[in-house]
């Protein structure tokens, strides 16, 4: 049986490194921050000793045979499920958002594993790696693979509790003008509020027409126009 203070210290070295990697994804508020990733790792930890430890009792029978990894395998799969609850797809957006966070989670469980069963150079080892993946590279990443403004022309409506989005894509379809993208969120004093994103090459002309077009709409509050905004170079370009 392992040793009490053995296994306290695979417990707290789990936390410890489950909490390096959760203050970079707390500083940046995601969903899952500080605590979440020390939950996971320790977790992961006790899987993992519980594991390897705790049917010592049983392997003293004849003809018991038991497989040490097997809990750990669930562990590293089920975690997918927590990982699935954090990812987020915006459908007006077509994108999907924190898959870094899930990714996080996923690699989170595995220090806590490499903690627990009593690696603690690799479990320190990965914690360091996976901490300069997350603080120091995504800086670099922004910088490298950014994406230039393009200059996207786009009208903000806010509506009302009758939203009458239908007539707002009746009308833009009869204006016969290039659309890109219709974004619906939800804002913090209870309203809706359109973002109607359209490319580069639609004239201001035609956007106040259409914004004069969709005052007339029943329900709608206030239309904005935001016209192409001249992108800037800087001298790194």
């Amino acid at each position: 049986m392992i040793d009490p203070l053995d296994m306290l210290w695979r417990l707290l070295l789990a936390a410890v490194l489950g909490a390096v990697i959760g203050v970079n994804r707390e500083r940046h508020e995601w969903a899952a921050g500080m605590r979440t990733h020390m939950l996971v790792s320790v977790g992961a930890a006790l899987a993992m000793i519980v594991s390897a430890f705790g049917f010592n009792d049983v392997l003293m029978r004849s003809h018991v045979v038991l497989d040490p990894s097997r809990i750990a395998a669930q562990v590293v799969s089920g975690i997918g499920f927590l990982g699935a609850g954090t990812i987020l797809f915006l459908q007006r957006e077509q994108v999907v958002r924190r898959l870094t966070t899930a990714a996080g989670l996923w690699a989170t469980a595995s220090i806590g594993l490499a903690a627990g069963s009593g690696l603690h150079l690799a479990a320190a080892m990965a914690t360091a790696v996976i901490w300069l993946i997350l603080a120091v590279l995504k800086p670099l990443e922004r910088r490298l693979f950014a994406r230039r403004p393009r200059g996207t022309p786009r009208l903000r409506l806010r509506l009302g509790s009758s939203a009458p989005l239908a007539a707002v894509e009746a009308l833009v379809a009869q204006q016969h003008l290039p659309l890109r993208k219709m974004i619906l969120r939800r804002h913090d004093d209870g309203e809706d509020h359109l973002d109607l994103l359209f490319d580069a090459a639609v004239r201001d002309a035609q956007l106040m027409a259409l914004a004069e077009a969709l005052r007339k709409l029943e329900g709608l509050q206030a239309v904005l126009l935001e016209p192409a905004p001249t992108p800037v170079h800087s001298p790194a370009d």
